[in-house]
């Protein structure tokens, strides 16, 4: 039985598959679904302007609050029609590396289970880094269920 399910979102298609999935294991467990959106930032330490990089970085936690908004609202109406009545949604935003975030939260918020799409929206760091699903299914303590 599960309580607590985290789903890492970008808004992009494989994300929006895990969070239908998501929804049908809520609903059937009574169980909160987190929605988390990760933003990186590390590359802004790079910029030599500081008011620059604030204001990309304001810029990317707007982007990034439509974009978990967006992915319930779709989710939602396209999923539950109006009858998820048994999930209660949570909504984070945090900036860092995509899996140590999604791993740091998956721990402070003792989630059950990870329900994660296959890969995201930025290709070359798939290509370059490999997958960030798949180094949190290779580090999670908790169950993970990859979406493709």
């Amino acid at each position: 039985m599960f309580k607590k399910i985290l789903v890492p979102t970008d808004g992009s298609e494989p994300s929006e598959r895990a969070g239908e999935y998501a929804i049908s294991i809520a609903d059937l467990n009574s169980a909160d679904i987190i929605l988390l959106n990760v933003i990186n930032t590390d590359y802004l330490d790079a910029l030599p302007q500081k008011d620059l990089s604030e204001k990309i970085d304001e810029g990317l936690r707007e982007e990034a609050k439509e974009i978990v908004e967006k992915f319930k609202k779709k989710i939602e109406d396209e999923k539950c029609n109006g009858n998820c009545k048994n999930i209660n949604w949570i909504s984070l935003i945090r900036p860092g590396k995509p899996e140590d975030v999604i791993l740091e939260v998956a721990e402070d918020e003792n989630v059950d289970q990870i329900i994660i799409g296959k890969s995201g929206k930025n290709t070359i760091e798939r290509f370059l880094l490999g997958s960030t699903a798949e180094r949190v299914v290779r580090e999670a303590k908790v169950t993970v269920n990859v979406i493709i």
